[in-house]
């Protein structure tokens, strides 16, 4: 009976989990566990197979299912709630970590797909060959389903791109490249003359605001340079598209880009860092 009640308290906590990371992971693994039930686990050499093989196959038709249903199922589904997956392999804009794809974080509205795509493309005829990659977008399904770590990610409306960066070493423009793997936690600081915002709102006790920069490994910082610019550029372009109606940087960046635009804000220090990353919504 113990056993029992552990096995489900297991599946339900598994269930939660990957609803939280992917929105639809829980109602997947249900499916697939009903699948597998009637179908699958009848297969005679599955039924005679040593406990560690069952487990395997059963975990590996599981991603195989996951996959399947995220990269051909999930788009077709999402488009009646108004949102398209952003591109894995377009030749201006990529993610920067394939699991962003993989954990549905990538998705927007058409209408901010556009602007994005159209903003690259811009770009392009400035600094040719520059790939942008993206970061955190939103879930596929569902106004006010959170995307945690964010706290307005929740609409498809919004959109994280990382800085473009130079290679230390010798210059080189960097494309569809970040210090962090996950393209968050590695900050372009302020200078000791500049505006010091993250030490501000540490100083008011906003505990979070840097909370990245002591969990994201910070060993490939020095063989990256902020390239400030094609930063400044894409900032410039992304100001001009109408669809777009603000641009989270920190004020230290604003000010050392030389940018005034009023569409580029300050996000306030309820959120994080934005010296990481560029934070576009409609």
């Amino acid at each position: 009976m113990i056993k029992k009640l552990i096995k489900i308290i297991g599946l339900i906590f598994l269930i939660l989990l990957l609803t939280v990371l992917t929105q639809v992971g829980g109602i997947i693994l249900l499916l697939f566990l009903l699948i597998w039930k009637k179908t699958l686990n009848k297969i005679e050499r599955l039924k005679t197979a040593r406990k560690i093989y069952r487990l395997g196959i059963k975990t590996g038709s599981f991603l195989i299912f996951y996959l399947l249903i995220c990269l051909f199922i999930v788009p077709i589904l999402a488009r009646p709630f108004g949102r398209v997956p952003l591109p894995m392999n377009h030749a201006n804009l990529q993610p920067l970590n394939i699991m962003t794809c993989l954990l549905n974080r990538h998705y927007v509205t058409e209408e901010l797909l556009d602007a994005t795509l159209s903003a690259t493309e811009d770009l392009n005829t400035v600094y040719p060959g520059t790939v942008i990659a993206y970061l955190d977008a939103n879930f596929p399904f569902i106004d006010a389903f959170p995307l945690l770590p964010h706290l307005s990610h929740d609409d498809g409306e919004k959109l994280d791109l990382a800085f473009l960066y130079t290679a230390s070493e010798n210059g080189e423009a960097l494309n569809d490249a970040a210090p962090s793997f996950i393209g968050y936690g590695v900050f372009e600081e302020p200078f000791p003359s500049e505006q010091n915002q993250p030490d501000f709102c540490k100083n008011k006790g906003y505990w979070q605001y840097s909370i990245l920069g002591s969990l994201v490994p910070q060993w490939n910082k020095s063989d990256y340079q902020f390239d400030i610019e094609r930063t400044k550029a894409l900032l410039q372009i992304l100001t001009k598209e109408p669809a777009i109606n603000k641009i989270f940087i920190e004020p230290h960046l604003k000010t050392r880009m030389n940018l005034h635009s009023d569409k580029i804000r300050y996000h306030g220090c309820g959120a994080v860092r934005h010296d990481d990353h560029i934070h576009i919504q409609l």
